[in-house]
C-alpha cells in the first residue's frame, strides 16, 4: 500500500512539473538549458532529501549513476524538448504509454509474472496513444516531432525504472541517496551535451525552471522509495497517471494555450485506465 501511495504522488508531482515547464520555455526557448536547470535544482532537491534521511551507504552506488545517465540524462532532455514541441498535455498522454514499455521488459528481464489483466491494460495504453497520434484538430504549436520525443522518453524512463527495482531488489544504498546520485550523474551528461552544443551554460533561465526543478526532484524521490516497495508492474501504471495530471493541470492553469479536445481527453483516460488494469491485475 505504501509503494502505491508513492507511485500516485511520483505521478501527481510529474504531471505538475510538466505543466510548470511549459511557461519557463515560453520565456526561454533553449531546451538544453531547460532540461540542465530543472535536473540540477532537482539533484539539489534529492540531495537536501538525503541529508534528511542522513543514511550515507555507498557501496553499490555506482550503478545509479549509471542509471541516471538514461534518467534523467537522456529521458528529461527528450521529455522537455516534447514539452516545448508538443505541449505539456499532450506530451503527458504520450508518454503515459511508458507501462506498456516497462511492464514488457519487466516480464522478459525480471520475470514478472503475465495475466490476462495486464495485456488487457496494455491494449488500453496502446488505444490512447493511438488516440493521440491520430489527433486531427491539433493546435498549430504542436509538432508530431515532439510526439516522437514524448515516445522516446517514455522508451528511457522504461528502461530506467526497471533498471531501479533491479538494483533496489539487493542495494543498501538509501532510496534518497540514490535518487540524489541519479540525478547528479543525469545533469553532468546533460551539462556535457549543453557544453558541446552551445557556445557556453547561462545562469538566467535557473529562476525560470527552479519550480519544475523542485517538482521533479520530490517525484524521483517518491519514484526511488516506491520502486524499493514494490515491482515494476505495479509502481509504472500508477506513475503513468502523470497523464492525468498532466490534461487536468493544463485545463486549469494554460487553458489559453493548451486546447484538450475530447480525442485527448478520451486518450488520456484510456492511458491511465489501462495503467490501472495492469497495476490491479498484474
Amino acid at each position: 500500500m505504501v509503494a502505491v501511495v508513492l507511485a500516485l504522488c511520483s505521478a501527481a508531482l510529474f504531471g505538475a512539473m510538466t505543466v510548470a515547464l511549459r511557461p519557463a520555455l515560453a520565456r526561454e526557448a533553449n531546451a538544453g538549458l531547460g532540461t540542465l536547470w530543472t535536473v540540477l535544482v532537482a539533484s539539489g532537491v534529492a540531495s537536501t532529501a538525503t541529508v534528511i534521511r542522513f543514511d550515507w551507504e555507498v557501496s553499490g552506488i555506482w550503478p545509479f549513476a549509471l542509471a541516471g545517465l538514461l534518467g534523467p540524462g537522456l529521458s528529461q532532455t527528450f521529455f522537455t524538448l516534447a514539452v516545448k514541441d508538443a505541449g505539456p498535455a499532450r506530451a503527458s498522454v504520450t508518454v503515459g504509454t511508458a507501462p506498456l514499455f516497462a511492464v514488457a521488459i519487466a516480464l522478459v528481464f525480471l520475470g514478472e509474472p503475465l495475466v490476462a489483466g495486464v495485456l488487457a491494460g496494455a491494449v488500453l495504453v496502446v488505444g490512447g496513444g493511438v488516440l493521440l497520434v491520430g489527433e486531427r484538430d491539433r493546435p498549430k504549436h504542436v509538432k508530431r516531432i515532439g510526439l516522437v520525443f514524448a515516445l522516446t522518453s517514455a522508451l528511457v524512463f522504461a528502461v530506467r525504472d526497471n533498471l531501479v527495482r533491479w538494483l533496489a531488489v539487493e542495494t543498501n544504498v538509501s532510496p534518497e541517496l540514490a535518487a540524489s546520485v541519479t540525478l547528479g550523474t543525469g545533469a553532468l551528461a546533460i551539462a556535457g551535451w549543453v557544453l558541446v552544443t552551445q557556445r557556453g551554460v547561462s545562469t538566467r533561465p535557473w529562476r525560470l525552471f527552479a519550480p519544475a526543478g523542485i517538482l521533479f526532484g520530490l517525484s524521483y524521490v517518491c519514484l526511488f522509495e516506491a520502486y524499493y516497495r514494490g515491482t515494476v508492474t505495479v509502481v509504472s501504471p500508477l506513475v503513468a497517471t502523470e497523464s492525468l495530471w498532466g490534461v487536468v493541470l493544463s485545463v486549469v492553469f494554460l487553458r489559453r494555450i493548451e486546447v484538450v479536445g475530447m480525442r485527448l481527453a478520451v486518450g488520456a483516460a484510456l492511458v491511465v485506465g489501462g495503467g490501472v488494469l495492469i497495476a490491479v491485475f498484474r
